[in-house]
């Protein structure tokens, strides 16, 4: 039976949403759900190291990455296994969301269950933006909303 946990994702000003996580027979994770209250366009997209939320969304860490490698893009091979891109926002505040990633598992020794993910104020420059922030956290600025990644029941 695949492996399958949730983040329920609250933070400033109204955004917030639910992202599910559904691991597949291939190891890759599925990662769907919607988020709502943010200003439309990109906004980085992330699981953090820790699952602490005492101080917002601030105690969440860095940018999980098990492998110590630089930030960068989702089909990157050098970035943090957390780094999962850019979650594109309509007009009307909204992101559905749809990736497939190889990187963040929900079992083994490199599992998320228990971290955070996180959405940003700005887009994720992806490593590539020349900012002093863009090798480590892609220059995505503020974090306006994060959730703890726990296990999900079986349906």
């Amino acid at each position: 039976m695949p492996v399958k946990a949730v983040a329920v994702l609250s933070g400033s000003a109204g955004v917030s949403g639910v992202v599910h996580f559904s691991e597949d027979d291939s190891g890759s994770t599925l990662v769907t759900g919607k988020l709502s209250g943010l200003k439309p366009g990109l906004h980085g997209f992330h699981v953090h190291a820790l699952g602490d939320t005492t101080n917002g969304c601030m105690s969440t860490g860095g940018h999980f990455n098990p492998n110590g490698k630089e930030h960068g893009a989702p089909e990157d091979e050098n970035r943090h296994a957390g780094d999962l891109g850019n979650v594109i926002v309509g007009e009307d505040g909204c992101v559905e969301i749809n990736i497939t990633d190889s990187q963040i598992p929900l079992t083994g020794s490199n599992s998320i269950v228990g971290r955070a993910v996180v959405v940003h104020a700005d887009p994720d420059d992806l490593g590539k933006g020349g900012h002093e922030l863009s090798k480590t956290t892609g220059n995505a600025g503020g974090r306006l909303a994060c959730g703890v990644i726990g296990l999900q029941a079986a349906a």
